[in-house]
């Protein structure tokens, strides 16, 4: 059999060794995450008790093995190539976390009672930006999260005035609470349709055997 010699800087090790280096950090309370500089990825974790969310948070009940989101925070001008040869200062993946952790205490305080922040815990990981958005694509290959698969939209911003126009996203459906999203136009699917719709994804998904990079052969 011919096996291809190993090489470290192939892309798909190179997203490997991210992913891999995020999967080791520690877990924060989401209620509670340090203040810190920098940009990077982070994953998400559901250790609740909101009934579609079952298969997931079972998951997670020893070990953190299942996502519910992974995301990225990029400094502002990566993309324009102006962060290449100067290193970015900001609270860019701080402040992402930030706004994550203000859209679920907002479902919380509006009494919808599906989701508390205190059942979601985080880990983050400060990256050299030019291999964030590597790493973050790998993680949602493997990991197959439902904020990012299934129910789009928590990771959405307010689109501000006079631009509303478009459906409120999913995740606010379920899950009311942010007040620009009840500004957007209502949707045709029932929160029960929504439900369904999730539960039949983690039906069809198989939890993680691990929580960290393992390829089915």
């Amino acid at each position: 059999m011919t096996r291809e010699p190993y090489n470290p800087l192939d892309k798909l090790n190179l997203g490997k060794s991210v992913a891999e280096a995020l999967l080791d950090q520690p877990e924060h309370p989401m209620s509670a995450i340090p203040a810190f500089e920098g940009a990077g990825i982070y994953a998400i974790y559901y250790r609740g008790d909101f009934p579609p969310y079952a298969p997931i948070s079972e998951a997670n009940s020893e070990n953190l093995r299942w996502p519910i989101y992974i995301g990225k925070a990029i400094p502002s001008g990566s993309r324009r190539g102006s962060s290449l040869f100067s290193e970015a200062k900001g609270r860019w993946l701080f402040n992402r976390l930030s706004e994550h952790r203000e859209s679920i205490s907002l479902v919380e305080q509006q009494g919808a009672d599906n989701l508390k922040i205190a059942d979601f815990v985080v880990r983050f990981l400060i990256v050299d930006d030019i291999w964030i958005p590597l790493g973050e694509s790998l993680l949602i290959a493997t990991f197959k999260p439902l904020w990012n698969r299934v129910l789009d939209g928590f990771g959405n911003h307010d689109p501000g005035s006079g631009r509303y126009n478009g459906l409120r996203p999913l995740w606010d459906v379920l899950h009311p609470g942010r007040g620009w999203a009840m500004k957007c136009r209502a949707r045709a699917e029932s929160p029960e349709e929504i439900q369904q719709r999730v539960t039949s994804f983690l039906e069809e998904q198989r939890p993680p055997r691990s929580g960290h990079m393992v390829f089915d052969s």
